[in-house]
Parts: structure tokens; C-alpha cells; sequence
């Protein structure tokens, strides 16, 4: 038997849910734009990176990604990027980050030098961000060769930072932990966001982080 097309009513009701589902979403999408705002306002001293403020215990390296808006943002992204996937994207590119930041981090922490290392932070939130708005279905290993990429910047910051006569170890493990910590939380939202119009605020939050980023390199 041949399936009748769909029908008037059927098409009213579609339409009437696409209309519902963009009204919920562009306050939501509002807000996250006013939230970014704020927090670019009340975090933008913490952006400088000059670690004068940082002791060298695990206390201070876990607090550490919590004070850079750039850090925090780029943590969260790359597990909501993670959590968009699923499959074996959950645990490679937050494994791939975390051990690409230790990496960063003993670089920081020798001395070594690397070249734009504020500017690739803040390119990381943009691209992050796209990467989250698209959801993005890079390879496996193309997504974590990315992520561990825009890490190394990351950890180098951190390491940098870490003020002489410090334990450097404990600072690190601190900071691992955060990091893996908020990458759990974004793969968590993601993972519970998984009807239309939840996968939908996750993706309007990565445009938040992308615009956070773009404002960022310019002001």
C-alpha cells in the first residue's frame, strides 16, 4: 500500500513546534550572550596570566584554570565538543588535552619559549566554540591532535606562571585535575542534553564561547 504524504494538520504541527523551539531558545541564547558579557567584565584581570597571584601547592594549581576566563571557557568547550560526539571522542580528546597541558606545562615551567602563546589561547576558544556551535565530526585523531595543539598553549601558560622555589609537581597534578574536572562537566551537559532543543543550547553555548573569544582578541 502506498503511504500518503503528510497532510496539512501535519505540517501545522511541525510548524508549530519549530516555532516553539526557537522562541524557548533565543532567550536562552540572549542570556548566555549577557552572561558571557559578565563574566568578560568581572574575570578580564585574571586573562593576564602574570601568576604573581599563584602559590606552588595543588590548592593553587587546581584553582588556577577556575580564574582565566581563556582557560575556563576552552576546558568546558572541549569536553561539550566531546559529549556532542560520544563514542570514543568522550575519553580521547580529554585524555589527549590533559596529557598534551602536562606536556605545555614542563615547557612553561623550564623556560622554553613558544611563539604566540596568548594569541593561540584565545584562537582556541574560537575554534573550540565553532567546533562545538558545528558539532564538528573531525576524525578521532585529527579532534585530539587539535585539542592537544591548542593544551600545549594551555599548559605552557600555566607552567610559566609558576613562581620560583614552588612545588612544580603539585602545582601541575593541581591543574590536571581541574582540567579534567571541567572537561567532565562539559561532556556531563552534553551527555544530558541529548533531545533537540537541549543539543541546540549546548551548540548556541559554543557560539558564546567563540563570540567570548573573538571580544577577548580585541579589547
Amino acid at each position: 500500500m502506498r503511504r500518503a504524504g503528510p497532510t496539512e494538520a501535519d505540517i501545522g504541527i511541525l510548524q508549530g513546534n519549530l516555532a516553539r523551539a526557537v522562541h524557548s531558545v533565543v532567550p536562552i541564547g540572549a542570556s548566555l550572550a549577557a552572561l558571557a558579557l559578565a563574566l568578560l567584565g568581572a574575570c578580564g584581570p585574571a586573562l593576564g596570566h602574570t601568576g604573581s597571584e599563584h602559590a606552588g601547592s595543588l590548592a593553587a594549581g587546581f584553582a588556577h584554570p577556575w580564574t582565566g576566563l581563556d582557560h575556563l571557557l576552552a576546558l568546558l568547550a572541549v569536553g561539550l565538543w566531546a559529549g556532542l560526539i560520544g563514542g570514543r571522542a568522550l575519553w580521547a580528546w580529554p585524555a589527549a588535552f590533559v596529557s598534551a597541558m602536562l606536556a605545555g606545562g614542563v615547557l612553561g615551567i623550564a623556560g622554553a619559549q613558544l611563539p604566540l602563546v596568548e594569541p593561540g589561547m584565545l584562537a582556541s576558544l574560537v575554534v573550540l566554540g565553532l567546533l562545538v556551535l558545528t558539532a564538528a565530526r573531525l576524525p578521532i585523531a585529527l579532534g585530539a591532535a587539535l585539542v592537544a595543539l591548542f593544551a600545549v598553549l594551555h599548559g605552557h601558560a600555566h607552567g610559566a606562571e609558576l613562581p620560583g622555589g614552588a612545588t612544580a609537581t603539585a602545582y601541575a597534578v593541581g591543574f590536571a585535575l581541574a582540567t579534567a574536572l571541567l572537561h567532565a562537566i562539559g561532556i556531563g551537559i552534553a551527555c544530558a542534553s541529548r533531545n533537540a532543543i537541549g543539543t541546540l543550547i549546548v551548540r548556541v553555548g559554543g557560539a558564546a564561547v567563540a563570540a567570548v573569544g573573538v571580544a577577548l582578541a580585541v579589547i
